[in-house]
């Protein structure tokens, strides 16, 4: 081994560090570099190539009717463009110019909106602009200026040069960019709400705000955080000019729920209320279809004039309008007496002429040009929807202490909040008499208040709160809680159940209830309401038309508007739904009655037709007999064919041969029997007979056999024959027969 040589060595190793040291010192230095100088340049090609913390948004929940069809569902949808400096910078000029027409040509089939040549004058449009400045309009220049579905997108991506494959995708929040470079081709892809009924209780389902997953209002919004579910998380890399998304927190879908519309009783509805607007030229109609046993909202409809003169659904008047309901109010007066002892069905009240003095004002009936009802029942005040009947009666009883009927009131549930979850739902509001300072007098009460209270003024019930509180009288007292929603599924899986809700067990008295059954009943039956009834079932229910205020303005600024209504339940003897109906209009004729329980009359029709089940066996009238009925011919074959239809021919009959021909009455026996064939075959012998109705056989053989020949024209049975039935036959003569299917 040799001595390890100091001086040769030393020299290497230092050369070595330093050239290390400056290699390092060179790196630090460039790292340092690109961290200050460089560094939003990088930062740019780090963000082109990769994305970190996507958010990624969970498909949303469907809203589907009582029978699990789809009310509400997300769809995608497509805005598509084109960019014609991708399609230059990728040399594809020539092959836009070669495939241009056709594909204008196919455009213009896809959309017929739009000839080929307009669609052509627009492509070329924004080509030439690229071209002439390279502005930047041409980057996203609009194929087509609507939405699509992903059917016509399909369609349209088929075409030339259009149908490149995608080889870019990046995300916008609320869409995702897709795009093809050498075609140019680019598209938006939203997630779409899309209603498959259209219009059907539109404010009540709800809807969405443009492409953003945020709701507006209705369900959409009540039930918001179950139908949304939980965004994702991704991160993305760029991998051979594509994106690659990697998963790291995957998104939790929304779950679906299930409401308690009927899709078949909610388009019943819609169309009775909107024929009957249209008819009177009606400026709002509502209509809510309850089950009874349930509460279960089957149908609401909340339909305003527009300015076209169509009907659609603006607001959900159903549950937000806070109106004077007028005469239907007028139940929940009548019950409070009835329930409180004050009187009982037999109690009588002068109504006079149909005008009556009420603390200086002048109670009015509807009929009161025509002289009033004079001394009606309790039941009848209803029944003629009595203004000053029901108004006398209460006043008679709670004048001196109204607040203690405002408080029966509230016992009844007509003022409870039922915590309806749709968007500006409100409260009845029923006004609570309060004394001032000294305890002497009312600081907001007068003494007309409690007479036109009592009537439905005074008060602002909306339609719900009717509804709900005329639905208890159904259910034997008992109040239910209106429900919109009763379950929440996910993959097919109830996850969650919202079961009928009692809000009051009973409303008042079983004996008051009742009675009030049978008094609405006889509302319908002989009173104002017949136009409501039915043949087919009984109708219970009351009518209602109050004049509509205008704030400031009060009932008499401008032209009358007028609020009709028609509340009850059907069938009466056995409920199953209830239903009010009402109808906002300006100016006469206005009738609660004639026009409400039109509608009303209608659906309740309408629903019960659609769950009749008949067995074909219940059309046969038990009291009859079937007997085809045989034509005279040949009574051989007719016996054949009888027989063999399963019927057996009468061998032993008694009656008359001739029509109308006393002379031979019935046969007693045989030989009188075989006495009157003979007579009658040689009397009709001479003339002829009437053939038509029969087939070709039996014609032929009757006329023939009479020597007459015949001649035959058509086919099928006999229509007209040539020779009048009774004719007198001559000899030689030819019958002609017209024979048609």
């Amino acid at each position: 081994m040799s001595k390890f040589d100091h001086k040769k060595i030393m020299p290497r190793y230092s050369f070595i560090v330093i050239v290390m040291t400056l290699l390092a010192t060179a790196v630090v230095g460039k790292t340092l570099y690109i961290m200050t100088a460089k560094r939003d340049y990088w930062m740019q090609v780090a963000d082109r190539v990769k994305k970190d913390s996507v958010s990624v948004k969970p498909n949303r929940g469907n809203i589907l009717s009582c029978d699990g069809q789809l009310m509400a569902s997300s769809l995608p949808e497509f805005k598509m463009f084109i960019d014609f400096q991708a399609l230059r910078a990728a040399g594809n000029d020539s092959l836009w110019d070669a495939k241009l027409d056709t594909i204008c040509l196919r455009l213009s089939q896809i959309f017929p909106e739009k000839s080929a040549e307009a669609f052509k004058q627009h492509l070329e449009e924004g080509r030439h602009k690229v071209q002439k400045d390279g502005s930047e309009g041409s980057r996203h220049w609009p194929i087509w200026s609507r939405r699509v579905d992903f059917n016509t997108f399909s369609e349209v991506k088929a075409l030339p040069i259009f149908n490149f494959p995608f080889n870019t995708e990046s995300s916008d929040g609320d869409y995702i960019v897709r795009s093809s470079f050498r075609s140019g081709f680019n598209i938006e892809e939203y997630n779409a709400r899309q209603r498959p009924f259209g219009s059907a209780a539109g404010r009540t389902i709800g809807t969405m705000y443009g492409s953003k997953d945020s709701a507006r209002f209705g369900l959409e919004l009540s039930y918001d955080s179950i139908l949304r579910g939980e965004n994702g998380i991704i991160h993305r890399r760029k991998v051979l000019n594509k994106f690659l998304d990697i998963m790291d927190t995957p998104p939790v879908d929304g779950a679906d729920i299930v409401t308690t519309i009927d899709v078949g009783i909610q388009d019943l509805a819609e169309r009775a209320v909107i024929d009957e607007l249209k008819l009177i030229n009606g400026n709002v109609g509502v209509a809510l279809v309850m089950e009874v046993q349930t509460g279960d909202i089957k149908a609401i409809v909340n339909m305003e004039k527009c300015s076209d003169g169509e009907y659609r659904e603006i607001k959900n008047h159903a549950v937000s309008d806070l109106l004077e309901p007028g005469s239907v109010f007028k139940t929940a007066s009548i019950l409070v007496c009835l329930d409180e002892g004050k009187c009982d069905t037999t109690k009588r009240v002068e109504t006079a002429g149909g005008v009556w003095p009420m603390y200086g004002r002048q109670m009015k009936d509807h009929n009161w040009r025509k002289g009033g009802y004079g001394m009606l029942t309790l039941p009848q005040t209803l029944h003629y929807s009595s203004n000053i009947g029901v108004s006398r009666i209460v006043d008679e009883y709670y004048h001196s202490h109204p607040e203690k009927f405002v408080e029966a009131l509230y016992r009844t549930g007509i003022a409870d909040d039922l915590e309806i979850p749709l968007m500006g739902s409100s409260p009845a509001r029923i006004r609570m008499p309060k004394m001032d300072k000294t305890g002497r007098h009312w600081a907001n009460w007068s003494n007309t208040a409690l007479p036109w209270m009592s009537i439905g003024y005074e008060t602002q019930v909306p339609p719900i709160s009717t509804l709900t509180f005329y639905n208890a009288i159904a259910n034997n007292g008992r109040m239910m809680k209106p429900r919109f929603v009763k379950q929440v599924m996910k993959n097919g899986q109830i996850i969650a159940e919202y079961p009928p809700v009692v809000m009051r067990e009973h409303i008042a008295k079983p004996e008051t209830i009742k009675k009030m059954q049978t008094i609405l009943e006889q509302v319908v039956s002989i009173g104002l309401g017949k136009k409501a009834g039915s043949k087919s079932f009984k109708v219970a229910g009351k009518t209602g038309t109050a004049q509509i205020s205008h704030g400031t303005g009060g009932y008499h600024s401008g032209t009358m508007q007028y609020l009709l209504s028609f509340c009850g339940f059907f069938p009466a003897d056995a409920p199953r739904y209830s239903c009010i109906v009402c109808i906002q209009k300006s100016g006469l004729p206005a009738s609660g009655g004639g026009m409400s329980g039109v509608v009303f009359h209608h659906i309740s029709e309408g629903i019960l037709a659609q769950n009749l089940k008949l067995d074909v066996k219940d059309s046969r009238d038990s009291a009859s007999i079937l007997i085809p009925d045989v034509k005279n011919g040949n009574l051989g074959s007719a016996g054949y064919v009888l027989s063999h239809l399963g019927f057996s021919a009468n061998t032993d009959w008694t009656g008359s041969f001739t029509e109308g021909n006393p002379i031979w009455g019935k046969a007693e026996n045989k030989q009188n029997k075989q006495i009157a064939l003979n007579r009658e075959e040689e009397s009709s012998k001479s003339v002829i007979p009437d053939v038509r109705g029969m087939g070709a056989r039996d014609a032929v053989y009757q006329i023939e056999r009479r020597g007459v020949r015949v001649v035959l024209r058509g086919r099928g049975h006999v229509t007209k024959q040539s020779l009048e039935p009774g004719h007198q036959i001559k000899k030689g003569e030819i019958c002609e027969l017209q024979l048609e299917v």
